[in-house]
């Protein structure tokens, strides 16, 4: 019998055969064998690398079944000009199947301001629902009655404020705190390192979460009141194991935050849920979904010492690749987030957001979000990927993948210790020194062509014509908003604002927790801008240092 060739020998041979001159690397850049075979997981136990779904480490999913149980929560990102607007939008994607609002603030709203305010002149609306105020968050959910949805919102620095408005209208749909489900991003760590949208100083910024931590621990058990971000690191050019290390080092951080407050980890860490991006390299990102679970659950019970499984069981939302959207050929993103979206399926997802094809161009319009919607469909109804957890356990590119993710991941976790934690990590620039140096690294692969995008750096068509229909917001937008806030204004009783905005001044000072005093000045009407203004004074505003 011809004795079988080992890998090493193998490969000399396969390693002289012609290639078509592509860079065959990771999109992250990491060099890639030819072929992978059990040479590349010699040590590998399966009990302690794997297990079955549902079982710690999770590496193959959360659930024995997965989505035999239940197929992910399907989300698409829903938000545009006035409150009307987006609750006609919100109602549109229920008709169609969706299971789950995503809700998008425009910029005046994610950065605390009014839609009066001087510098959101211009941008009331464009980007996202403009909100203001509980009068604005009664017509958002006008006729969706809150027991019956679960919502994700996106907002992070004002995130208490505009959570506040939520609860508020519940109340006045008499849905008990109990009953609503859903998720805040809140993440305001990644704001320092990758969105740049904060406000306070970051250990204020830290103390807002904790108590609202706590607050929903107590009060909004089913709500998850942070959802750990990576996906902005991503997109701001970080590499899938830097998007890893970074996001799961701030969900750390708020762990030590609240254990340091008083509070039991098996209280508060089954509500924390974690957000990721699905980019272009198929098989990374099934890899970093893995290692992500597996670092989680390992972190949670050895090092925190968390006693409830659920503890230990990292869910997460995932997103596909906005910033691997193009504007040119866009219909060739429909084929893109598809192949994104299968990658976030095939590593275990609990809820998605496939984007549109238009969204480089304008916020999306009807049709595109409704192919968007359609492909998560198709991906679960139609190609049988459903059927088995985690189907390509035990592949062996798969598994040296995963291994080698989580020990890159271990790394930058012992180099953030180093430094003195996620926030010494923020204000010497180390986080965006290391994004900035992967996506320069990229940029040059694209550059050189090294790294191909179709319709991009080849397969160009020149004098392209693109015959896609683009959401436009009038000017009229902003105009109704700041009217109606002017009215509100009026119309509200200004003891009862005064007195609540002053006792939200004494509660940021004297270091209760905030969240029922910010729950206060919401049902008196009190404005986003105005309690933002009133916590400014008190925590002061937060600079970054330019970091080269």
């Amino acid at each position: 019998m011809k004795k079988s060739k080992t890998k090493k020998e193998w490969l000399e041979e396969a390693s002289k055969a012609r290639t078509n001159g592509m860079k065959f690397t990771s999109l992250s850049g990491k060099e890639l064998d030819i072929c992978y075979s059990p040479d590349d997981i010699k040590d590998f136990n399966y009990s302690e690398k794997l297990g079955y779904p549902g079982e710690f480490p999770y590496t193959r999913g959360v659930h024995s079944n997965m989505y035999r149980g239940k197929i992910w929560t399907m989300r698409q990102f829903a938000g545009f000009g006035t409150p009307e607007d987006t609750n006609t939008r919100f109602k549109y994607l229920l008709e169609h199947g969706q299971t789950g609002l995503s809700t998008a603030f425009d910029m005046p709203t994610l950065m605390g301001w009014d839609a009066d305010a001087p510098l959101s002149e211009g941008e009331v609306g464009i980007c996202g629902v403009s909100i203001s105020s509980l009068a604005d968050m009664e017509i958002l959910f006008n006729g969706i009655p809150l027991d019956q949805v679960s919502t994700s919102m996106t907002i992070n620095s004002p995130a208490a404020m505009v959570f506040a408005f939520y609860l508020a209208v519940a109340e006045k749909q008499n849905v008990p705190f109990s009953k609503l489900r859903g998720t805040l991003q809140n993440d305001i760590l990644k704001e320092y390192i990758a969105q740049k949208e904060f406000i306070y100083p970051p250990k204020e910024s830290m103390r807002i979460i904790t108590d609202m931590i706590e607050y929903c621990t107590n009060e909004v058990p089913q709500f998850n009141p942070v959802s750990v971000s990576g996906y902005h690191i991503r997109e701001a050019g970080s590499t899938a194991a830097q998007e890893l290390a970074f996001t799961l080092a701030d969900g750390f951080a708020y762990v030590e935050a609240c254990i340091e407050r008083g509070l039991d980890v098996d209280a508060f860490a089954p509500r924390i849920s974690h957000f990721f991006n699905s980019h272009l390299d198929f098989f990374e990102e099934i890899a970093k979904f893995r290692a992500a679970r597996r670092i989680y659950a390992k972190r949670m019970k050895y090092k925190y010492d968390a006693k409830n499984p659920r503890s230990w069981i990292l869910r997460f939302h995932t997103q596909t690749a906005g910033c691997s959207l193009t504007a040119q050929q866009p219909e060739n993103n429909i084929v893109r987030t598809a192949i994104e979206a299968l990658a976030a399926v095939l590593g275990g997802t609990q809820s998605l957001h496939t984007n549109s094809m238009d969204e480089t161009l304008a916020l999306p319009s009807d049709k595109a979000v409704k192919i968007a919607l359609r492909t998560q469909q198709i991906i679960a109804y139609e190609h049988g990927v459903i059927n088995v957890a985690d189907p390509l356990g035990g592949s062996y590119y798969v598994e040296k993948l995963t291994d080698d993710i989580e020990a890159e991941a271990e790394k930058y976790f012992n180099a953030i210790d180093a430094q003195g934690g996620v926030i010494a990590c923020i204000e010497n620039g180390f986080f965006q020194k290391e994004i900035a140096n992967a996506a320069y690294k990229y940029q040059k692969e694209l550059d050189n062509k090294e790294k191909i995008v179709v319709g991009v750096n080849d397969f160009v068509e020149e004098n392209e014509q693109i015959d896609i229909p683009i959401l436009q917001i009038s000017k009229a937008v902003e105009e109704l908003q700041v009217k109606r806030l002017k009215e509100m204004k009026a119309s509200r009783n200004q003891e009862n604002v005064k007195e609540s905005i002053e006792d939200l001044k004494n509660a940021a000072r004297d270091g209760r927790n905030l969240m029922p005093v910010i729950l206060k000045c919401a049902r008196n009407y009190v404005t986003l801008g105005e309690m933002c203004g009133e916590l400014k004074e008190v925590f002061g505003v937060y600079h970054e240092s330019a970091v080269f």
